[in-house]
């Protein structure tokens, strides 16, 4: 039986939400290994994928060319928010017809779509714990999902500057498959931050 999106997020959130929440300010400032953003950047980054990923099962359009400020220009808590804006997108690709047909102007099949959002969700939580000093285990269903999607993405991902170029990794039984999802998008798997 086939996942569904909504599943898998829901799946994923559980992972990312504490992840967010256990940043502290102290630490905004600090390197990522995505080597252009810092932590902050980076969760403002984030919370705009859950909120413009929203629209997209919704077959509305999304807007990614603004630099999102949702941790210094929002009144309220952005931890809150993000907790808040993740079990939205949950809701929006358990809404039927999500996963049908193809998702605002992207103009790709709505699965593909959520498994974008899922492999950023999952990814960027891992960014972000490995960052804050915190752990991270995401689920092995979410893994054997977005294994092979950001596999078949990862040539358009590279050309569009989404993913690095592959993270060589040793071939043997003590590499992961979450290791394997990390190298594929360009990131070390055994990344830390600078002493």
């Amino acid at each position: 039986m086939t996942n569904t999106i909504s599943d898998l997020l829901e799946s994923a959130a559980q992972r990312a939400v504490p992840v967010v929440l256990g940043i502290t300010d102290e630490r905004l400032a600090d390197p990522t290994p995505c080597s252009e953003y810092d932590v902050r950047a980076l969760t403002d980054h984030l919370i705009q994928v859950v909120i413009n990923f929203q629209a997209l099962a919704a077959k509305k359009n999304a807007d990614f060319a603004a630099v999102p400020h949702y941790i210094d220009d929002d009144a309220g808590d952005w931890r809150a928010r993000f907790a808040d804006e993740t079990a939205r997108l949950v809701a929006a690709w358990a809404a039927p017809g999500a996963e049908e047909g193809t998702s605002g102007t992207m103009g790709f099949p709505a699965r593909t779509v959520g498994h974008m959002v899922l492999g950023d969700l999952t990814v960027h939580a891992w960014d972000l714990a490995r960052a804050t000093g915190q752990e991270f285990t995401p689920d092995p269903a979410v893994v054997g999902e977005i294994g092979p999607a950001l596999a078949e993405m990862a040539p358009m991902g590279r050309k569009g500057g989404m993913f690095g170029e592959p993270f060589p990794l040793p071939d043997d039984e003590g590499v992961s498959d979450f290791d394997r999802v990390l190298a594929l998008t360009g990131r070390d798997p055994h990344w830390r931050p600078p002493a």
